[in-house]
């Protein structure tokens, strides 16, 4: 297969239909077999997308939610503020419930909200056109974040290294390079020589099915791995870093993301490798004090039990408990990267700063 970076990097997974009245999506439940545009055109298509997965990663899903409240506001049919906000509202709150932990959700249906709350004394056809540019606006920003996310965390990086990193942080979960992956991307890219091993992510193996399938598709030199080998490569000395994705960070540097992470982290911590968080600034939730704050969205247990298998791997009877994120502690952590660039301990002081 001949590799192309850009083709990967680049990927649009999320979109606005050219008339604005659907968001097309590739449906990543899918991958790594099968590439599919699915269109949203109703509330119930765009809820199930998000808690179906078939858009996941923090900022695609921000985005996302972003087009999506925009395309059901066109379809209120009334000229009556009040009511349009009504409506929006309703919508809005609906489409947050599909995955509670992810702080992008909230953030950008917040943002879209902010747009029709500011301009109470415009027309509804005005206040459609600001939310059409405020969507848009927050996919742009999305790609210049994705880049500076990866300049900065490639200056950790050194040609030669081994890079671990868990679950999708890569282009199908953002709009460009990424975050979690954008360095392993740029590094390529700029000929930086690396090896990536990628955790396979249990129980719905967003390492296999997404992480390796990126990387290998643009030419990186990438190894899967099961979740529970990652010990064994960081005590073979062929780790040198970690870097992972976040779905929210808690004010004190606290870290939640894909389930295992921070088992990666721990042994990390005992192995004396670097971990780094990467995430944009919309991930930082400065009003959530603690990870103990967050909370946690638990799955269907049938995730572990029959997914991806012909048949159950366990009796139907034994219970199972599917936390879809775990917290890393903020000691864990040896740096969090976001686009406005590095921050360090103590957390207090350099996440509160990014937003002064």
């Amino acid at each position: 297969m001949e590799h192309d970076i850009k083709a990967v990097t680049h990927i649009d997974n999320v979109k606005l239909s050219e008339d604005r009245s659907a968001v097309i999506i590739i449906d990543q439940t899918l991958l790594p077999n099968e590439v599919k545009y699915i269109s949203l055109t109703n509330d119930k298509e765009m809820w199930d997308a998000i808690n179906l997965l078939q858009v996941r990663g923090a900022p695609a899903i921000g985005i996302c939610a972003g087009y999506c409240i925009y395309v059901l506001a066109r379809q209120f049919d009334t000229e009556d503020y009040d009511e349009f906000l009504r409506r929006f509202r309703e919508e809005k709150d609906y489409l947050n419930s599909s995955r509670p932990t992810a702080v992008n959700l909230s953030w950008a249906l917040g943002r879209m909200e902010k747009v029709v709350t500011d301009n109470k004394g415009k027309s509804v056809q005005e206040i459609l056109t600001l939310l059409e540019e405020e969507c848009l606006a927050i996919h742009q920003e999305d790609i210049a974040m994705c880049r500076a996310i990866s300049e900065y965390g490639l200056s950790l990086i050194h040609d030669g290294d081994g890079i671990l990193t868990h679950c999708n942080a890569g282009p199908l979960a953002t709009s460009r390079y990424g975050t979690g992956q954008g360095p392993l991307f740029l590094a390529k890219e700029k000929g930086v020589n690396i090896h990536v091993f990628a955790d396979e992510t249990r129980p719905l193996l967003q390492g296999a099915r997404l992480t390796s399938y990126e990387l290998s598709r643009a030419g990186v030199d990438v190894t899967l791995i099961c979740d529970n080998m990652a010990s064994i490569v960081m005590k073979n000395g062929w780790v040198q870093a970690c870097m992972v994705g976040c779905d929210r960070v808690a004010a004190n540097g606290d870290a939640a993301n894909k389930i295992g992470t921070s088992g990666v982290a721990i042994l990390a911590k005992y192995y004396g490798i670097p971990f780094y968080v990467l995430g944009p600034t919309s991930t930082i939730d400065m009003n959530c004090k603690t990870g103990g704050d967050i909370k946690i969205e638990l799955r269907d247990p049938e995730e572990i039990k029959e997914k991806f298998y012909a048949k159950p791997m366990a009796l139907p009877e034994v219970k199972c408990y599917n936390p879809s994120f775990d917290v890393t502690d903020h000691s864990l952590i040896t740096a969090i990267i976001t686009e406005k660039g590095i921050c360090r301990p103590p957390y207090t002081e350099s996440l509160a700063a990014l937003f002064k």
